[in-house]
């Protein structure tokens, strides 16, 4: 019963998480457009009048995350994530105040200081994402259905070849047979 409410907690975060992340990432995607290359794109008045509303999503992301109650085992990369979002809100808003100050040039310092920040905002991300499960052994009982399909196509396959060796098509017939047979059998 335990393990069910923590999995059940797990599910709940992960979900919450997936929606904070569909609205941020297009937000993302455009503040590293941005950033990519800043002394053409931040010259121009249209991408300039975005900033500040692509800074208020990350503040309403961060907001978000400090409202979300994270299971145990997440805590720290919760925390790690809650961070990178002020630090991305932080460094966009300089670089947007420099720019409105001094131009492109003036926000030319803090680049690399503002890239840093959008991709700890992923990373931090790519921390919360769930591990995946290692995969469950087959049982031993497929191990076997596939030893069969092996052996009943080699058999089949022989059978095939000494058929037509021989000029006895009904046996190479009866192989083929065999051969589609464990074919069928081990997709099955």
């Amino acid at each position: 019963m335990r393990q069910d409410v923590r999995t059940d907690d797990r599910q709940r975060y992960a979900t919450k998480i997936a929606g904070l992340w569909r609205g941020l990432s297009e937000a993302l995607d455009r503040l590293e457009h941005l950033a990519a290359d800043p002394a053409d794109r931040l010259t121009d008045p249209d991408e300039l009048d975005g900033l500040p509303r692509l800074q208020y999503t990350l503040h309403a992301a961060s907001e978000i995350v400090a409202g979300i109650a994270p299971p145990v085992d997440a805590e720290m990369t919760h925390a790690e994530l809650a961070a990178a979002l002020a630090g991305a809100r932080d460094a966009t808003a300089e670089v947007a105040e420099a720019v409105a100050y001094g131009g492109p040039e003036a926000a030319e310092p803090l680049v690399y200081e503002w890239r840093g920040a959008l991709f700890r905002v992923r990373l931090a991300r790519l921390r919360l994402a769930p591990v995946p499960e290692e995969p469950v052994a087959p049982p031993a009982d497929s191990n076997r259905v596939a030893v069969r399909a092996i052996v009943l196509t080699l058999t089949g396959a022989l059978v095939v070849a000494l058929g037509s060796l021989f000029g006895e098509w009904p046996l190479a017939a009866a192989g083929l047979t065999v051969v589609a047979c464990a074919l069928l059998r081990r997709w099955a």
